[in-house]
């Protein structure tokens, strides 16, 4: 390959910047909910209060962030600042003796990923020439996956090293977190862009909405009553540790499903563009009400990981392929505001999903939080079948 046709040094770069503070993250991530309940006794619908604002804090914030960063004609500086609120917020981790420092430092930590990922990636596109820029998002997804494996066996390993000291195993992820703000200010130089000021439209436009036709409508209800379905993956951790698996293997969790995720994920895309997208949605739903049920009634590790499988791949079928079905039912010119909508949506019902979760855990046990998930996916299903016809 000629070496102007290479990929930028750039993209390899902040590739590394995404793996690093996916391996930090990840490591803790693993860990975290059997930290809470099973190192600072709390229930599990604070687990679900604190996964739920976390991550919906996340979909809700990079709604705004890329819309702020074409406002300032800067990508840099708004990415710096997403990482380095995620390094700092590594260390609370490790000092947290309650559940609120926990809280504070998950909030920081989703604070900084809804941060940076939208100028990050817009800077991707800054950065490489137009026929590469597939290969380059390609590039640092495939990177960043890697750190979604490496992350949680590290953490197995360092949890076996250290006798299953939760907080020296959170002060070693604070070394890849750091490592990732220091090659993203020392390694990237930000192209000269113009000012685009005040030409710049905010993520949703209220006044446009009613602009949105009813296929993009039944696009938002579904994907939220989906994400109902969807709580946070820190409930397959403690239905794993519920059963039996030790606190040293929590993070074998998130291995596996993401394993199953990343290899599923591209023959389900090249399924998508061969068939029904309706149809993929509904086989995806299937999975899932499956992998609940399975998760509902297991009795051994055997079908929780089984449950995991399915979950895993449900990921891999379905994810995208909502956001692709809004571009196609969005016209071109309202996109940015019909997925700065539909995001936001999504951000509320994953904040709902996850007090759902952990609230029925408390009261009724394990088994009921999963027929839940599956019967808010039975009931998209219903949505997509009422939209088909």
């Amino acid at each position: 390959m000629h070496l102007s046709k290479k990929i930028p040094a750039s993209i390899w770069i902040l590739g590394f910047v995404s793996m690093f503070m996916d391996i930090s993250s990840e490591l803790i991530h693993g860990l975290l909910p059997v930290f809470l309940v099973s190192a600072l006794g709390a229930s599990v619908l604070t687990v679900g209060v604190i996964e739920g604002f976390a991550e919906s804090t996340a979909l809700i914030v990079k709604v705004f962030s890329g819309m702020i960063s074409d406002y300032i004609g800067r990508r840099k500086g708004l990415a710096v600042l997403g990482y380095g609120l995620g390094a700092l917020s590594k260390p609370v981790f490790a000092m947290a003796g309650t559940v609120h420092w926990v809280f504070f430092a998950r909030f920081t930590d989703r604070i900084g990923k809804g941060i940076r990922g939208a100028p990050r990636d817009a800077m991707i596109a800054d950065l490489t020439p137009a026929e590469m820029r597939g290969a380059a998002y390609g590039l640092r997804q495939a990177l960043d996956t890697v750190g979604a494996f490496l992350g949680p066996m590290l953490g197995i390993v360092l949890m076996l090293l250290l006798a299953g000291n939760f907080r020296q195993v959170f002060w070693f992820a604070t070394i890849p977190a750091f490592l990732a703000v220091l090659l993203l200010v020392t390694g990237i130089k930000e192209p000269e862009r113009k000012h685009s000021g005040t030409e710049v439209n905010p993520p949703i436009q209220l006044a446009v909405l009613n602009q949105f036709t009813v296929a993009y409508w039944w696009i938002v209800a579904i994907g939220g009553v989906l994400t109902l379905a969807r709580f946070s993956e820190a409930f397959l951790i403690l239905r794993a540790q519920d059963i039996g698996l030790p606190d040293t293997f929590a993070p074998a969790i998130l291995i596996t499903m993401n394993i199953i995720y990343a290899l599923s994920a591209y023959p389900a895309g090249r399924l998508a563009d061969r068939m029904n997208h309706t149809n993929l949605i509904v086989a995806g739903l299937v999975v899932l009400i499956s992998a609940d049920l399975i998760l509902a009634h297991a009795q051994g590790l055997g079908l929780v990981f089984t449950g995991v499988v399915l979950w895993g791949l449900h990921m891999g079928i379905t994810q995208g392929l909502l956001a692709t079905m809004v571009a196609e039912a969005a016209p071109e010119r309202l996109r940015g505001t019909a997925f700065g909508f539909f995001n936001l949506v999504s951000g509320i019902a994953m904040l709902f999903a996850s007090l759902l979760a952990g609230l029925l855990w408390d009261i009724y046990g394990a088994s009921v939080t999963f027929y839940s998930g599956a019967i808010f996916a039975f009931i998209a299903l219903v949505l997509l079948f009422l939209r088909k016809n």
